[in-house]
């Protein structure tokens, strides 16, 4: 009986013990919960701050969990509940948590180590949080830990320790601040299925050596600079591998043929790494993918036919490779395809009718290559497609008409860029749903169809570059239905109509409208201030007149306006100045008129204003204060007043143009504040004064033009600082005293400094003279001998002068230049090359026919051209003899001279007069040069009298037989010189005619030379006029619009009596005001004159001795014309650039 109540009794004992503990344990997992909560940041009326209550029972908490035999808290889970908080140490006393998911949230901090002593946990969910820093290394301490997810964190390392989590099956990181490389222990993770590390900042090779982790499944490594190369044998590692993800790293060699053995993968993602080498056709055995993307690698070779072999393919994506070949038609056959991408490779092609057959197609990309052909009417039945994207291939044919194409699901059609043509289908309205329709830089005719106003949810229209025409321009009428239109490019074309107001009723979402080089006429309608979202107006190169409407100032989201090249009108509006965001204004080349409004400085967001070529009249003070402008064109305009200090205010200037105006005063200190500026010019305006020295201290310049302005004073020493300063032009001004010779002047020619008459100094100017007060007594001595040696001299001379004056001349030219007075030493072939630096490329000047030519400068500061002969023929030794013959015994100012030659066994050179402006080739085929019509009959007439000489001037007949603008070079007052005689032909006394084999410059020889090598002096003169032409309509003989059927001559032989304005150089007629007429008369002279030198028959053409003649005459009689016309002010400036 005794032992039976101590039984009970202990068993009482033994309960009361346990109730006790239950008490016990379930008070402290309460009190680490509402520790938990205290951490939070809670409003009143978040679901926990009256849930989470002492008064009721933690079991029934929200997102608590308990367990049926302990009753305690088993699982904790507070996902996507807004909470704002830190984790305490209490919650470490949670002691059989087995579950912890507080993802989702905002918690942040350090995580308490108490919490390492949670041993029964198997899932952690700790993702989109603001957690930092290491992954604490107490987490290997969790050995029954199954799942660790850890994403959308700012975590930095994974610890090695991790390799302990023995029974660990997912570790998710992704989207943290991972460094470093992958921990080799993750290969201890036997039981690993998914390792995901997506989007961190891991570098090195990845450790496939230790992921011999036959259980992983998922491999996702994508976004991180990892590198290495894919091992051979992975499948063999990775046995149960089902998807591998490692796009946009630096992954090298070539893919492994070994996937293919990886037979459960259905995932292969290895895009935007850098792999090369071919796709293997192995691929095609992986039975089970859905997915392949190996976009954006140097990928080379054909698209493998097995790729067709690959049935449940969903997504093929080749796209930025270097694929060559056509798409194979095997892939037409994966009917469960709904994405294929292969963008910006090289495939050619066609695209075949079986395209049909992928019914569940819903995006194709097959932009910038190089398919050809039409496109399959089958292509738009395909009732899943939503996007097409085949812009910049070859494609040509036409659009189906049918209404049964076009299906009702596409939304984005891209086709610009190709060879399609014919009218735009009035189907297309079918395609209900389009919100893109791109077909810009295409052959489409025909009208824009008004059933594009059916398109309701079109958002984007690129009709841009094609042959559309719209005379109404009632097209507009018909877009005001689509209400969701961003976007309308319907610029380059010939739409020939008149903007109306209904141009008003567009959407109100429109953004951009392009109509730029489109034929529009008449004047802007007001309507276009209703477009209240307007971002982008472009309405340039048209015929736009009146004035800027005052509703375009009700536009307060424009951001861009290019109004230019039009016939616009009347001042510029001030209520521009009230736009918020305007940061482009474009208006030039109108007729605008008056003074620039004040306003213009309250619109800070302005970064470009081109107002060039109009009639604007005063800068405002105000437009000097905006310090967030980029550029600034006021050039050509009317502008006067003087440039303030303020100047100096527009700190982020880089382009600035005030040339051509009538602005006065001195130049700025301030303009050196400018320090980001590359392009500056104020050219043809009044500015007097001396160059800031501070434009020294402006390190970005590229570019300077001061030119023809009244400054004068010294160009300042610390200009040589511009080491990047490429042009620089000062001419026509009144400087003087030495040239700067450091920095960028070594480079710059005469031409940048012409017109300046005190300016010395430099390779090209007189030397600088000696100023020092105090000579050296031997100096005094030397000119006190020296001085009456002298007048002794010139005594001497005048009386050889008199009587070789008394004997008469033996009719020697009145052109000829004598020799110098001592005979040039022989320069060796050492000196040439340490005066060309080893014959650099930087002191190459041309290649001729038999060699290059060099700049070469010389100890003595004497600069020279050496034409050095390439001797691997015998035509070329030929070549020196004969041009040393030839120019040896020539001496006029308008041919080349020869200061001397070098010539050993294997090496030739001639020494040439330095010609700085280099040939007239370089300044009538670049834009950067430009010759008036007094410049360029100047230097035709050097050429003419040239040839005079050559062909009635010498005792023997020298034909040049290759006159081109190239041989022609200018020296540095622009005079022209003939050169290159290395084909010349020598006639003897009475000899007229010469038989050669030799053939010049295709172009501009002459028919009898070209056909039966007959030379003649009227050889010259053919390609005389061949040059007269070409000077005048800056059009070469070998122009690709000259073919069989129309030369250069007939050219202007057709136009000359109907249309001559249609063939002369633009540049030098300008408007009426500048002597249209008068210059017209001129040149239609000239290009008469080069006809009768071009005649057919050699007979018929005129001799060099008329042909100077006349050009003289007409010179004199252009300019007896413009004498009459005081109006034109650029001739005082052509004779000054010729003739200084």
């Amino acid at each position: 009986m005794e032992k039976s109540y101590s039984f009970v009794l202990s068993l009482v004992f033994e309960l009361y013990f346990l109730v006790a503990c239950r008490a016990t344990n379930i008070s402290t997992d309460q009190s680490a919960l509402l520790a938990l909560k205290a951490s939070f940041a809670l409003n009143s009326s978040h679901p926990l701050t009256q849930n989470w209550s002492s008064q009721a029972s933690v079991c029934n908490w929200i997102g608590i969990s308990c367990g049926s035999r302990h009753h305690r808290v088993t699982a904790l889970n507070v996902s996507n509940m807004n909470i704002h908080g830190t984790i305490p140490p209490q919650l470490g006393n949670l002691s059989f948590l087995v579950s912890l998911d507080v993802s989702k949230n905002n918690f942040h901090g350090d995580f308490p180590q108490d919490l390492s002593r949670l041993r029964r946990l198997r899932a952690i969910d700790l993702g989109y949080n603001n957690f930092s820093r290491e992954i604490p290394m107490w987490f290997g301490l969790f050995s029954e830990l199954k799942m660790l997810i850890l994403d959308n964190n700012a975590f930095t390392h994974i610890p090695p320790s991790i390799s302990n989590l023995s029974k660990l099956e997912t570790l998710s990181a992704g989207y943290n601040r991972l460094q470093g490389n992958i921990p080799i222990e993750i290969g201890n993770l036997q039981n690993l299925k998914e390792l995901v590390l997506v989007s961190n900042q891991l570098t090195g090779f990845i450790p496939f050596s230790n992921l011999n982790i036959s259980s992983l499944e998922t491999l996702a490594l994508t976004y991180n600079q990892l590198s290495g190369s894919l091992p051979v044998d992975i499948c063999s590692r990775l046995q149960r591998i089902k998807s591998i993800s490692i796009i946009s790293n630096q992954l090298s060699d070539h893919i492994p043929s070994g996937l293919s053995n990886c037979s459960e993968l259905y995932d292969l993602a290895l895009s935007y790494n850098k792999l090369s080498g071919t796709i293997p056709p192995e691929l095609g055995k992986l039975e089970m993918l859905e997915l392949l993307t190996l976009g954006g690698n140097n990928l080379e070779g054909i698209i493998p036919e097995t790729i067709g072999n690959l049935r449940k393919l969903q997504k093929l994506q080749l796209e930025n490779n270097h694929i060559v070949g056509s798409i194979p038609r095997t892939i037409f056959n994966l009917s469960s395809l709904w994405l294929l991408n292969f963008n910006t490779n090289n495939l050619s092609g066609v695209i075949p009718r079986e395209i049909g057959n992928l019914q569940k197609l819903e995006l194709l990309y097959l932009q910038f290559n190089k398919l050809s052909g039409s496109l399959p009417e089958e292509l738009f039945n395909i009732s899943t497609l939503r996007g097409m994207a085949l812009s910049y291939n070859n494609f040509s044919g036409s659009l189906p008409s049918a209404l049964g194409y076009w299906s009702t699901t596409l939304q984005y059609l891209h086709l610009g860029e190709n060879n399609i043509g014919g009218v735009i289908p009035n189907s297309v309205f079918n395609s209900s749903n389009l919100k893109e329709l791109i077909l810009n830089d295409n052959k489409f005719s025909g009208a824009i169809p008004n059933s594009l106003g059916d398109l309701r949810q079109l958002e984007r229209l690129r009709l841009f570059h094609n042959n559309l025409t719209f005379p109404q321009l009632s097209i507009f009428a018909s877009l005001a239905n689509c209400r969701s239109l961003r976007e309308i490019d319907l610029s380059d074309n010939p739409l020939n109509g008149v903007l109306s107001d209904s141009i008003g009723n567009l959407s109100t979402s429109l953004e951009l409208f392009d109509l730029r080089h489109s034929e529009i006429s008449g004047q802007l309608p007001l309507g276009i201030g209703s477009l209240s979202n307007l971002t982008d107006l472009y309405l340039f190169d048209n015929d736009l007149t009146g004035s800027v409407p005052s509703t375009i100032c009700d536009l307060h989201n424009l951001q861009r306006l290019y109004l230019h090249q039009n016939r616009l009108i009347g001042p510029l509006p001030e209520c521009l100045c009230t736009l918020p965001v305007l940061g482009v204004v474009s208006l030039s080349y109108n007729q605008i008129s008056g003074p620039i409004p004040y306003c213009i400085g309250n619109v800070t967001s302005l970064r470009n204003i081109y107002l060039n070529s109009n009639r604007l009249t005063k800068i405002p003070m105000s437009l000097w204060s905006l310090k967030d402008l980029v550029e600034l064109d006021l050039s050509n305009n009317s502008l006067v007043g003087s440039l303030p200090p303020d100047f100096g205010n527009l700190n982020a200037i880089t382009f600035l143009d005030l040339s051509r105006n009538h602005l006065s005063g001195s130049f700025p200190s301030t303009v050196g504040d400018l320090q980001k500026l590359l392009y500056l010019s104020v050219a043809y305006n009044e500015l007097q004064g001396s160059i800031p020295e501070s434009l020294g201290k402006m390190l970005s310049l590229e570019s300077v033009n001061l030119s023809n302005n009244y400054l004068s004073g010294m160009i300042p020493k610390s200009l040589e600082a511009l080491q990047y300063l490429k042009h620089f032009n000062v001419s026509f001004n009144r400087l003087e005293g030495k040239i700067p010779s450091k920095g960028p002047f070594v480079n710059f020619t005469s031409q940048s400094f012409m017109g300046n008459e005190k300016l010395c100094g430099g390779f090209l100017f007189l030397p600088c003279k000696d100023r020092s007060v105090h000579q050296s007594r031997r100096n005094k001595v030397l000119l006190i001998v020296l001085i009456p040696f002298a007048v002794s001299l010139m005594v001497l001379g005048s009386i050889v002068l008199f009587m070789l004056k008394r004997r008469g001349n033996r009719n020697i030219p009145t052109q000829v230049e004598s020799l110098p007075a001592t005979t040039p030493t022989r320069i060796s072939y050492i000196e040439i090359e340490r005066a060309t630096q080893g014959f650099d490329q930087c002191n190459l000047l041309g290649h001729g026919g038999f060699g290059s030519v060099y700049k070469g400068m010389f100890p003595n500061g004497m600069v020279l051209a050496i034409k050095v002969f390439t001797l691997q023929s015998e035509v070329a030794f030929k070549s020196f003899d004969l041009e040393c013959e030839v120019l040896r015994n020539l001496r006029h100012r308008n041919l080349t001279k020869v200061i001397s030659s070098c010539s050993n066994m294997d090496f030739r050179a001639l020494l040439l007069e330095y010609m700085p402006n280099g040939s007239l080739e370089k300044w009538l085929q670049s834009d950067d040069y430009f010759l008036d019509i007094i410049q360029r009959l100047d230097i035709m007439i050097d050429v003419a009298s040239a040839l005079e000489y050559l062909h009635h001037g010498c005792s023997t007949v020298v034909v040049h037989c290759d006159l081109k603008p190239s041989n022609v070079l200018l020296d540095e007052r622009l005079v022209g010189h003939v050169s290159d005689f290395g084909l010349a032909k020598l006639l003897g006394e009475g000899e007229s005619i010469f038989h050669t084999k030799t053939l010049a410059t295709m172009g501009y020889i002459a028919p009898e030379y070209g056909s039966a090598g007959l030379v003649s002096t009227s050889c010259d003169v053919y390609s005389y006029g061949i040059m007269l032409m070409e000077t005048f309509t800056r059009k070469n003989p070998y122009d690709e619009m000259f073919q069989e059927n129309l030369s250069m001559r007939s050219w202007v032989c057709n136009s000359l009596p109907v249309a001559p304005e249609d063939i002369i150089d633009v540049s030098l007629l300008e408007s009426e005001k500048n002597g249209f007429k008068k210059k017209l008369h001129c040149v239609s002279a000239i290009l008469e004159l080069a006809l009768n030198c071009t005649a057919e028959s050699p007979n018929e053409r005129w001799n060099m001795k008329d042909v100077l003649a006349n050009i003289k005459k007409i010179k004199l009689a252009f300019l007896r014309e413009c004498d009459d016309a005081p109006n034109m002010p650029f001739l005082l400036n052509s004779k000054q650039n010729r003739r200084g």
